[in-house]
């Protein structure tokens, strides 16, 4: 849910008023900008978990955990009252989970989600307008290499192949996805194809197709285009050396279900959908050599009946928990995943510490998860306990203007 820019499509204009005006391996330290406010950081003790639940058993950290200061990149819309000036930058301390303001990299409108090249060098951002866009950034100092229209309206979220040559996004208000080549200085060419989401018709209560959400299974093999509008999500085949897409399956949710959100299992057979229109998810099939997706019965979000705009899932990467941000019921849904992947068990829902967690990310290690608040302007951090799957709040909430994106490095 985005900025309050109008634009002709009225689906577009409902979710971002919902989002924006209902109730709005890089270097270890980010040295602020010129253009940037006073440094800050969190401060308070660490928040136990709710007084229902049992205690946790200690946190086992991984042995891959960091220490000290690393970078994290914020997103915002720029052009709503309260909004950010550009891409927010900080640190965060990978052992407490403390956060600290690095200033604003300005020059970028409405960078409402990030992605960074495999390789660590370069910073992708959508440019969230009625003419949208994708923006390189060098991360060593921070330039701005260029920005490429995505040949639609209200890019939403972008993906970088595992290859590293591709740049993948999705058009929410056009209903369609693009492909940009991405040369050896991370740099964007022109863009190379655009997809269309024509069929099926939209789904009840749409006026037409919404891509939310353009990404690569773990094989590599096919790229997915999940459609909020017309209750799809798209399997393609993607040309590497061309940037041509093919369409070779179309999986469909019930009417209605407004899907937003996959992720995929560390396995690989089986994914799992956020459904943001019914207030569900569902555990998804999937097969490697046709690239064919099964949508299967939807699930609680355990949030009760009201509203809670499902947002995002996370699973862990021993693919024992999975998490799902609500944004309605302003909390982290805790599923076990069991059957190697072929079911989620609800098991609790966790306050968030904030209000409407738009965008939730694990750092690298899995240790920390990150939860970007929209209309309280913060970003949540919590402990994961490797063992148990919870969460514990760590320490209070980082002030960050209009915050939907949250890109721990």
């Amino acid at each position: 849910m985005g900025s309050g820019a109008r634009v002709a499509n009225g689906d577009w204009s409902r979710r971002r008023l919902v989002g924006a005006l209902t109730s709005a391996a890089a270097v270890p330290v980010l040295p602020a900008c010129a253009s940037s406010e006073p440094g800050r950081s969190t401060a308070g003790s660490e928040e136990s978990s709710p007084a229902s639940r049992s205690p946790a058993p200690a946190e086992t950290p991984s042995a891959e955990q960091q220490t000290g200061p690393r970078p994290l990149y914020l997103g915002t819309y720029t052009s709503v009252e309260g909004g950010g000036t550009g891409i927010g930058l900080a640190t965060y301390d990978a052992g407490t989970g403390r956060i600290t303001d690095a200033g604003t990299l300005t020059g970028v409108a409405n960078p409402s989600y990030l992605a960074v090249h495999p390789d660590g060098d370069t910073l992708y951002a959508v440019d969230e307008r009625d003419d949208g866009a994708v923006t390189a950034v060098r991360l060593a100092d921070r330039k701005i290499l260029g920005s490429r229209s995505t040949g639609g309206a209200g890019p939403c979220h972008l993906s970088v192949h595992p290859g590293g040559r591709w740049l993948l996004s999705a058009n929410y208000a056009s209903g369609s996805v693009a492909v940009h080549p991405i040369d050896a200085t991370g740099a964007l060419g022109e863009r190379r194809e655009s997809v269309t989401h024509t069929s099926p018709e939209p789904g009840p209560g749409q006026e037409g197709p919404h891509a939310h959400q353009f990404v690569t299974s773990p094989d590599g093999g096919h790229v997915l285009a999940v459609d909020l509008g017309t209750d799809t999500v798209y399997t393609y085949r993607l040309n590497e050396r061309t940037g041509a897409l093919t369409e070779v399956s179309q999986a469909h949710t019930r009417p209605g279900a407004g899907p937003r959100h996959l992720t995929f299992h560390p396995g690989g057979r089986y994914a799992y959908l956020a459904n943001e229109v019914d207030n569900t998810v569902a555990v998804c099939a999937y097969d490697r050599k046709t690239g064919r997706l099964s949508v299967g019965e939807a699930q609680s979000t355990g949030t009760g009946s009201g509203t809670s705009y499902p947002a995002q899932l996370l699973v862990t990467s021993n693919g024992a928990y999975a998490y799902l941000a609500n944004r309605g019921h302003n909390s982290l849904t805790r599923y076990a995943v069991e059957a190697d992947g072929a079911r989620l068990r609800l098991l609790d829902t966790v306050p968030v510490s904030g209000d409407f967690p738009r965008q939730i990310a694990f750092s690298p290690d899995g240790a920390l998860l990150f939860a970007a608040n929209q209309k309280s302007s913060t970003v949540s951090v919590f402990r994961v306990n490797t063992r148990s799957g919870e969460l514990r709040l760590a320490g209070s909430p980082f002030a960050s203007p209009v915050a939907v994106c949250a890109l721990p490095l």
